[in-house]
């Protein structure tokens, strides 16, 4: 198990050195894991992810990648919940060599409570307005639907999209925020 980082002390840090804070304790994560795989790879740590994703494990690259947004945010979240949800997708790839694994299976699930003693969660709860931000509102039938900059400008150019629930096309209401 790691230790559970000051909560105190993770706020009072400015971005890099939180951001160095990280990167330890990715390193952290990682030395745990090698009790159980003396030849893991260290990953290399990227905060470069966008979006809603709090976290990937990006095998190609050769590891892990952050969303620099959602950590300010959630600094020790990031710390006791997402680095060791990352780092249990680099181990039981690597021991399974990635072969028929699901992402969340048995095997992750196994590593993240026996090894890092937390619940398996595949999946974070944290506001993710401001690292995605969806001003642009459309409609359907049952509900209303948040746009980015990017999927409104491919709606106004002609894409066409339907509600995934009640399979009704979106219709564009107006701007939320200050679009």
């Amino acid at each position: 198990m790691l230790p559970d980082p000051d909560r105190q002390w993770l706020a009072s840090l400015d971005r890099g050195a939180s951001q160095d804070a990280l990167h330890e304790r990715v390193a952290a994560a990682w030395r745990l894991c090698r009790d159980v795989h003396p030849s893991l790879p260290r990953p290399r740590v990227w905060l470069d992810l966008r979006g809603k994703g709090a976290g990937q494990t990006h095998f190609g690259r050769g590891g892990l990648r952050f969303n620099p947004v959602l950590f300010d945010d959630n600094r020790h979240a990031f710390m006791v919940e997402v680095v060791p949800h990352e780092m249990a997708h680099w181990l039981v790839h690597h021991l399974s060599d990635g072969q028929g694994v699901a992402p969340h299976g048995h095997e992750w699930r196994t590593v993240m409570r026996e090894l890092f003693g937390l619940t398996p969660q595949a999946t974070h709860d944290f506001d993710t307005r401001r690292a995605s931000p969806a001003p642009y509102q459309y409609r359907c039938q049952c509900r209303e639907h948040g746009f980015t900059a990017r999927r409104h400008g491919l709606a106004r150019k002609g894409r066409q999209y339907v509600c995934r629930r009640c399979r009704q096309p979106l219709v564009y209401t107006g701007c939320r925020e200050s679009c």
